[in-house]
């Protein structure tokens, strides 16, 4: 997983939010899964091919704590957003995305529909 920072450029977030980038199925199925706990200032942004709500459905099943989802189109603008209750089945955006954003459930104050996000790759030096 690549790890990147996510900045809302339509309400400046104090702090940027540290994402680890899900790609493949099984990272994307897995997100938080059987995780004990989500840090205040990180997330997992899940990535598709294309949009769709289908495919950028979520479920809370094996969850330890709700999710702020944030639901993104090809653009990286905010298409819809709930607070994801643990242990529930299954979440579908009102319209399709391709990338969803689970974080913090204290962040979703912070994102409105219609928001533009932006993602910034943290570069490793050796």
């Amino acid at each position: 997983m690549l790890n990147c920072y996510l900045q809302n450029t339509s309400n400046i977030l104090e702090y940027p939010i540290e994402l680890k980038q899900a790609t493949s199925f099984w990272k994307r199925l897995l997100g938080y899964m059987f995780a004990k706990e989500i840090h205040l200032n990180s997330g997992i942004l899940l990535s598709s091919k294309n949009e769709s709500r289908l495919d950028s459905a979520i479920h809370m099943l094996f969850m330890n704590f709700d999710l702020a989802v944030i639901w993104l189109d090809k653009n990286l603008t905010v298409v819809d957003l709930c607070l994801a209750k643990k242990w529930r089945s299954f979440y579908f955006p009102a319209k399709p995305a391709m990338y969803v954003l689970e974080t913090h459930p204290a962040h979703l104050k912070n994102f409105r529909l219609g928001d533009q996000l932006m993602l910034q790759t943290i570069t490793n030096h050796a």
